[in-house]
């Protein structure tokens, strides 16, 4: 019998791994194939990006797009900060923007999603429906304009980028959908022990909400970070220009000189110098980069939200 067992533990396989089961199955390799070929597919352009704004003009015109910047200049960059004090500025503005706006829209959609879900609010079907039916119809953009510039006197501020767009009604809707799945003996427990409303709200609800805020505040910050439209219709002052409208009146005035070769002929400027095309490029990485840059440092905590809800939930 001991001879048996020992004949037996020297046939079994060592590392404890299952007879027949490979250490590498092909459906885990092909599953990691995907996945490279999209993370290629994704890094691929912002890398053509990147090589053409550092690319000579002339070059990009005779050869084409290239991953390798042909001819290395930055001129495009150099055309883009030929004014670095009002870039600085609007990167001011639109950070300002993206930091106030963010917050505050996760404050007002957390309150007022908890809010419509709680079950003893006897009226929460009915504001549930009433802001799920601004989704589908909006007073139209000449009524807003009318509102925001002579009855709320927000025009040229800096808050006319932030408070327009604080409540979403997508966004509380999916606030609510997260909260009506605590369990609401939380709440009771926490009432009968003396809590208030809002200490509830803020010590237990906020932190058992990390999932949804963290998933909220990426959209929202993005949102902020990416507009340009607002501008362009509240704000008149250039001390109020986001990045994103500065870089779009950059890329008229280029395309105003390129297409227009009679007058700018009569200005004596030679436009086969311009950077036309890699300018484009650098601008899109000088709207972009920033964030590209800085949301991996938040992404840890993004996931851990979102591990720590699942578990607390």
């Amino acid at each position: 019998m001991v001879r048996t067992g020992t004949a037996d533990r020297s046939l079994a396989p060592s590392g404890g791994a299952q007879p027949g089961r490979k250490p590498f199955p092909w459906v885990e390799g092909s599953i990691h194939v995907l996945f490279s070929l999209i993370a290629v597919c994704m890094v691929a352009p912002l890398v053509l990006v990147l090589s053409v704004s550092f690319s000579d003009e002339m070059a990009i015109t005779l050869n084409g797009y290239s991953f390798l910047p042909q001819q290395f200049t930055t001129k495009a960059y150099a055309y883009i900060f030929e004014s670095p004090m009002i870039l600085l500025r609007a990167y001011g503005v639109t950070i300002f923007v993206t930091v106030v706006g963010t917050l505050l829209a996760l404050l007002l959609t957390a309150m007022t999603g908890y809010v419509i879900s709680r079950r003893g609010f006897r009226y929460s079907g009915i504001a549930s429906f009433f802001i799920f039916f601004t989704m589908l119809f909006n007073g139209g953009l000449v009524p807003s304009y009318i509102l925001i510039t002579q009855y709320l006197n927000m025009g040229d501020t800096i808050w006319v980028l932030i408070v327009p767009t604080l409540m979403s009604p997508f966004n509380i809707l999916i606030m609510r959908g997260f909260l009506v799945k605590l369990p609401h003996e939380i709440v009771e427990s926490a009432k009968v022990d003396g809590a208030g409303e809002f200490r509830i709200f803020f010590t237990i609800i906020l932190p058992l909400s990390t999932p949804a805020l963290a998933t909220l505040g990426l959209f929202i910050s993005f949102g902020h970070w990416n507009s340009w439209f607002p501008a362009m219709l509240y704000v008149n002052n250039q001390h109020l220009v986001p990045i994103q409208l500065l870089l779009v009146r950059m890329m008229e005035n280029i395309n105003f000189l390129t297409s227009n070769s009679e007058f700018v002929q009569s200005l004596n400027i030679d436009t086969s110098k311009f950077p036309t095309l890699s300018a484009r490029m650098a601008m899109a990485v000088l709207a972009a980069g920033p964030m590209m840059f800085i949301f991996p440092f938040f992404q840890r905590y993004f996931i851990q939200g979102l591990t720590i809800g699942s578990l607390k939930g």
